[in-house]
């Protein structure tokens, strides 16, 4: 049975959000939902996640779920406002503790329990969740980072960052627990599912040679021509390119408001005593 699906685009920040449902049932998820930040004047907004409730009302559907692909580096998540809307429950891959660990000690984040407690359902490879008259999935993707998951809802596969279209290739491994390696055994565990399976990737940053956003690939369309990972790309071919861009990109510009906020699961650091809430820049002096 083929899910609903519907994407959300976020042009700030080139995330591809999902609502997915279940055409019989009205059953529905969100998958990788935005907060809208601006960071020169620390200025929050519900704007993006808010049209996706909208949606979920307009069509009468039963949220319930939000399903992160990933902590993301690149945006910060509107799972806890979602979840305080509507119940939904938060699921993430079970490696999210790995990345609590890593990075609550950064931020001095004492509030964090590194258990993923503050998510609903931890998830590891081969579990599943009903889903109405179908079931979530999952793969475990490592390698961008420890945590990243593939939820798999009919013939659909949502890879997160994993993957991105063929003409753009795949994710950056240089996060802190990412691995270039690893990466490539994930990717070549999705490209082993049918070839008909629909993908759907978490970005789409446009190649130069593209001006139309995109999101919505094969498993045999990458196969066939993903320009880092087609078929016959070794794995020592792809780690060497990996590892030679990884090492020319810059962080990604809400790289430190992101992850603060997204091992918190989307919830903001706790008030100060005068009722403020900030966000911490750990400072590196340079060589």
């Amino acid at each position: 049975m083929k899910p609903e699906i519907q994407t959300f685009f976020d042009h700030a920040t080139n995330t591809a959000s999902y609502l997915v449902s279940d055409p019989v049932t009205g059953a529905a998820a969100v998958i990788d939902p935005v907060l809208d930040f601006e960071p020169g004047g620390g200025k929050l907004a519900t704007t993006s996640a808010d049209a996706m409730l909208a949606a979920v009302e307009e069509q009468g559907l039963k949220l319930l779920y939000v399903l992160e692909t990933h902590a993301h580096a690149d945006h910060l998540s509107a799972a806890d406002h979602i979840r305080a809307r509507t119940g939904a429950k938060i699921v993430i891959g079970a490696n999210i503790t790995k990345v609590q660990k890593t990075f609550a000690p950064v931020f001095e984040a004492e509030d964090v329990a590194t258990d993923g407690t503050v998510f609903d359902i931890l998830m590891c490879e081969g579990d599943t969740l009903p889903f109405g008259e179908l079931d979530i999935g999952i793969l475990h993707t490592p390698g961008h980072t420890p945590a990243c998951v593939t939820y798999l809802i009919g013939d659909a596969a949502f890879v997160g960052d994993t993957l991105f279209m063929p003409d753009y290739g795949t994710a950056r491994a240089d996060f802190p627990g990412g691995d270039a390696a690893t990466l490539y055994r994930s990717i070549r565990k999705i490209l082993a599912l049918p070839p008909e399976t629909r993908i759907f990737v978490g970005h789409d940053y446009l190649p130069a040679d593209r001006s139309d956003y995109r999101w919505e690939t094969t498993v045999a369309e990458e196969r066939a021509a993903n320009v880092h990972a087609h078929e016959g790309v070794s794995e020592a071919d792809f780690v060497a390119m990996r590892e030679a861009r990884d090492a020319t990109l810059a962080a990604p510009r809400l790289l430190l408001p992101s992850l603060q906020v997204n091992i918190r699961a989307g919830a903001l650091p706790p008030e100060s005593p005068e009722g403020h809430v900030f966000l911490r820049i750990p400072v590196t002096r340079a060589a």
